[in-house]
């Protein structure tokens, strides 16, 4: 056959040329084909990197993105935490502004009771020193003791609200607790001492809800200095509770 005989002269043909190439050119082939291959890797190489880059971009901006999101979850939560402090702020101040409100709506109540009640005790006192000034009489006098102990028992429960009575004989005069309605010329008494007491006075707690109707004494020596200090301290303590 006569292919055969053509592909075994061809073989032969290449393997004379092969044989007959120069080491020079060898070598150059070598090396191109050697930079051929890092030219290809260099490539595949930048190709990669740019892939990476890419992956990278797009993770950092998802990254910004969940950042920024967290941002202003934490932006929303501080907000919402002060306006929560605001409201539990302003419900502390309404229930203590109610609760002193009612407070002190029911002491005006309480006090307006007791100021109309003030009459009333200041006539059974008279009455209880007129009686006591005339002739014995067992059945007044029974009379008298009677008002007088229903005159104790309303002092009492006045006493249990926080009244007391401003009955100040003998006491530096106080412009706080006391209305002067005249003047004593007493040289044995201490000056702006109180001589007598017209009409007593009331005093709920701390606060004076009746002054004192009294005569003070002029033309005496002066109190001592003491006594002045601790009169003057005490009417301070007064007006910085009223």
């Amino acid at each position: 056959m006569k292919v055969p005989v053509e592909i075994e002269d061809e073989k032969d043909e290449k393997a004379e040329k092969d044989e007959a190439m120069d080491p020079e050119e060898e070598r150059a082939r070598v090396e191109a084909a050697i930079r051929a291959g890092e030219e290809a890797a260099e490539q595949e190489l930048a190709a990669d990197a740019g892939k990476l880059r890419e992956e990278r971009d797009e993770l950092q901006k998802k990254l910004a993105d969940v950042e920024d999101q967290i941002e202003a979850a934490k932006t929303e939560a501080s907000e919402a935490k002060d306006r929560m402090l605001r409201l539990q702020a302003d419900w502390e101040n309404y229930r203590r502004r109610t609760a002193a409100e009612r407070l002190a709506e029911k002491e005006r109540a309480a006090e307006g009771l007791v100021t109309n009640l003030l009459p009333v005790i200041d006539d059974i006192e008279r009455a209880i020193e007129h009686a006591g000034a005339t002739e014995d009489d067992a059945q007044l006098k029974q009379f008298v003791d009677g008002v007088s102990a229903v005159h104790a028992k309303m002092l009492a429960v006045l006493s249990k609200e926080g009244v007391e009575p401003i009955d100040p004989a003998g006491e530096p005069f106080d412009p706080l607790a006391h209305q002067a309605v005249g003047r004593v010329e007493d040289a044995e008494a201490y000056d702006e001492t109180v001589a007598q007491v017209y009409q007593k006075g009331y005093r709920m707690g701390e606060r004076v809800i009746r002054t004192a109707m009294v005569t003070v004494t002029y033309g005496g020596p002066k109190r001592p200095e003491e006594q002045a200090d601790d009169a003057d301290a005490n009417n301070d303590a007064e007006k910085d509770e009223s």
